[in-house]
């Protein structure tokens, strides 16, 4: 039985996976936390912001999500990456998202196909990079999948692949058609969708990621199961007694167990939780190390179906 006080938190201890030709270890960081959230009572630390940054990297942890559109009134998630991290150590691969965008309003809007174009630009100068490793097509504007045929935009997306503006392609929000239609038109190499273990409706989706060796990343792993954490949380924490059960037994945080069981559903799993906190990050990383038993799995499985 793994316990989390016996080592030093290392990102490389859940092994890793490869987007295309790049090699990440499957535990990483979501930039998206390191702004703060809109209901945040007041803006996170900017220097607690970089510093979270600068240690990830001490830790292991070579793949960041990011997007442009991750920032507040005044703070930016791609910002603090540059100013934090750059010159960027060789092996790290930033994955960035299009799609959502500030209309003349401010609001979120999903961008036409003549706007992509734009956002990556946008992603690449705050980066300070000259292309980008892997952007992922965040489908639609609304929390939860929409339909449709997203032929049009990935095209689009493929087309600045082969133009040298991006490395990879991925898909977010999507749905099993959408991916296949995706494929059809460019290499995928991943897919960003929300994913957690009472949030289940993506199963089939998982596995016929692994069938065809594309990564599945989780957003919102863990966070849609802790209230108040999100907008769409209530005040209930499905599951809570089995977390509770199995993170004893282990010496780990409830949060780290919902992350370790979220390794655990395949090698091409991916992690990417959101921290704005230096402690948040070594558990969470911590928690790639966690290896759970064929009962304790059996038990938490269980909580989601």
């Amino acid at each position: 039985m793994t316990n989390l006080h016996d080592t030093a938190p290392s990102a490389d201890a859940a092994g890793t996976w490869r987007l295309g030709d790049l090699t990440v270890n499957r535990l990483g960081l979501g930039a998206m936390r390191l702004t703060g959230m809109p209901w945040d009572e007041k803006p996170k630390s900017r220097d607690g912001a970089i510093a979270v940054l600068r240690r990830a990297i001490e830790l292991g942890v070579d793949h960041i999500d990011t997007a442009s559109f991750y920032f507040t009134a005044t703070r930016s998630a791609n910002e603090l990456i540059s100013t934090a991290l750059q010159p960027y150590p060789e092996n790290l691969v930033i994955t960035t998202k299009v799609g959502p965008g500030r209309d003349r309003d401010g609001e979120f809007a999903f961008a036409r196909p003549d706007r992509l174009r734009g956002q990556v630009e946008e992603n690449i100068r705050q980066l300070g990079l000259d292309h980008l490793d892997v952007v992922n097509l965040r489908w639609g504007a609304a929390m939860g999948k929409e339909p449709g045929s997203l032929a049009e935009h990935f095209g689009v997306l493929a087309d600045l692949r082969e133009a040298g503006l991006i490395r990879h392609l991925g898909v977010s929000n999507v749905g099993a058609d959408q991916l296949t239609e995706a494929m059809a038109i460019a290499p995928v190499v991943c897919v960003q969708n929300r994913y957690g273990l009472t949030d289940r409706q993506d199963d089939a989706l998982l596995a016929l990621c692994a069938e065809h060796g594309i990564a599945f990343v989780p957003f919102f792993a863990v966070t849609t199961e802790v209230p108040g954490a999100t907008p769409q949380t209530g005040d209930t924490v499905p599951g809570e007694a089995e977390v509770a059960r199995v993170a004893a037994a282990h010496g780990a945080t409830p949060a780290q167990i919902r992350l370790a069981w979220t390794l655990h559903r395949g090698e091409h799993v991916l992690a990417i939780p959101g921290t704005g906190d230096p402690a948040h990050l070594e558990e969470n990383v911590a928690a790639g190390a966690l290896r759970l038993g064929e009962d304790e799995l059996a038990l938490l499985d269980a909580v989601g179906t």
